[in-house]
């Protein structure tokens, strides 16, 4: 019994492993498609150069949403 609340306690508290580029672009994506707003612009750049995109710090955000959109598209076609 005693084994089993420290393997529940360590799962509890355990840490995420960190995401991928492509993981944060998806998360940003998925959040947009429910509905949210980017409130950061510097955060969407940052993806966006995580992804090996260049980015201009006067590019409208939306603009650089579609950009990453396309680079999660390309790299969907490529997994496959």
């Amino acid at each position: 019994m005693k084994a089993g609340f420290i393997l529940w306690v360590r799962q509890r508290f355990q840490r995420a492993a960190p995401l991928t580029e492509i993981g944060r672009a998806r998360q940003l994506i998925d959040a947009i498609d429910r509905g949210g707003i980017p409130l950061n612009p510097a955060r969407v750049n940052a993806i966006a150069r995580d992804l090996g995109l260049e980015v201009s710090r006067k590019a409208p955000v939306e603009e650089t949403v579609e950009r990453i959109r396309g680079c999660l598209v390309r790299h969907r076609e490529w997994e496959s």
